[in-house]
Parts: C-alpha cells; structure tokens; sequence
C-alpha cells in the first residue's frame, strides 16, 4: 500500500509539472520572459523579409533582396545574419524583418523590449541625396496581433499595420534610433540598439500569438544593406 501511494504522488507531481510547462508565457515570470532570441547561426529561426512604400510603377526597380547571408568582411564571416537590401527609389522605402510568437497569453497586453545587434556600414557623419545614409534611414521595432503584411492601396504598396512614417512611430511601431555607426565609417561595425528605456507595448490575440517586427523607413535616396545578427525580444 505504501509502494502504490509513492507511485501515485509520483504521477500527480509529474502531471502536475507538464501542465506547467504548458502554460502561456507571464510577463514577470523569470526566464520565461525571453519571448525570442534568435542568432541565425543555422537559420532564420522563422523571420521573413519584406518590403513596402513604393508605388506599383517602381516596383522593378526597387532591388529589394532578403538572404541569410554569412557576416559581411571585416566581420567575422563564420557567422551568419538575416540580410535586407533594397534601393530606395522611392525615398520613402520600408524593409522590414517579422516573426510570429505564440504561446502567450490569450487578449493580454505584453510589455516588450527588443535588443538588436547588426552590421553597418554608414557613417554617422556621412551625406547622401534626399539625407544620410545613416540618421535619415530609421530603426523601428514593434509588435502586432495580426500579421504585418503588404497590401495595395491606390496603386501604392503600404504596411497594413501603424509604423508611422520615417522619423515618427505609430500605433504598432517605435522609433528606437538610426542604422548609423560611428563617425568616418567606411566598413562594416556590429552595432547594438536597444529600447530599454522606452518599452512597447502591444496585446495580443484570441490564440495568444504576436507578431514581432523590426525595420527601416529610410529617407536616403540609395542603396540600403544591412545585416541583422541577433534579435532578442524580452516580455517585462
């Protein structure tokens, strides 16, 4: 009777444990913060590419490409990163990287802090037609609970959630800086941005799912590469 009592407790504690793990993520619960951290050393770990604010006339000659790619030289070549290239014919391009997370918890607001790492090539100090290469090319980061997607309005392709409009956020996106690296730049530096200070927050849907999304409404009339090496979004 003993034995069978032992086995018994057994099997609760152990079912007990696995409901556990089952659970949606809670803000304020620990390890179970880190919502994703992906380092793209096998992958994309599930992010995609896209791009937007272009008219349909532009479209073949906007030169847009998303690739995972190794580290650009003088880097280390032996890592690998999501690249995102495009030519702003527009001079007003949007490229952008997106990820679902799910898990989460059903209808509820999640505070998010996103940690970037990436390589640029543009000098703080630099000129370049319609702005710099680098401030006039804006970071954002955001979060959605419909996917991020592009559509076709008036012969013009926008972004079917808020991310305002180069130097401004909206509603689903954040201004959290620029892509410039340093003064008198002339090759590619890893650079780390972050919004520690000024968390977004963003709800979530019935099935307790996200879309996370990082990109760059660009005011420089070019050529924009960059490269995402490590994307880390936190739940505080």
């Amino acid at each position: 009777m003993k034995r069978v009592s032992i086995h018994f407790f057994a099997l609760i504690t152990l079912a007990f444990s696995a409901c556990q793990n089952d659970q949606p993520i809670n803000p304020g619960t620990g390890a179970n913060n880190v919502l994703v951290n992906s380092d793209f050393s096998t992958g994309t770990d599930g992010w995609t590419g896209d791009y937007t604010d272009y008219s349909v006339q532009q479209e073949g000659i906007m030169d847009f490409s998303f690739k995972h790619e190794p580290l650009p030289a003088p880097l280390n070549t032996a890592e690998k990163a999501l690249k995102i290239s495009g030519s702003n014919r527009s001079d007003d391009m949007f490229m952008f990287v997106k990820r679902k997370v799910t898990g989460l918890k059903a209808n509820t607001d999640y505070r998010l802090k996103f940690d970037l790492e990436m390589a640029s090539q543009y000098a703080d100090n630099s000129v370049g037609i319609g702005g710099s290469p680098a401030k006039a090319v804006f970071l954002k980061v955001g979060a959605s609970a419909t996917e991020p997607v592009k559509v076709k309005k008036n012969d013009y392709y926008e972004l079917s959630i808020d991310k305002g409009n180069q130097s401004s956020g909206g509603k689903d996106m954040i201004v959290i800086g620029h892509v410039g690296a340093g003064d008198d730049v002339t090759q590619y530096k890893l650079i780390q941005r972050t919004n520690q200070e000024t968390p977004f927050t963003a709800k979530t849907n019935d099935k307790g799912e996200l879309w996370v999304i990082v990109g760059t409404d660009s005011g420089f009339e070019g050529i924009t590469t960059l490269y995402y090496n490590k994307i880390k979004v936190t739940a505080l």
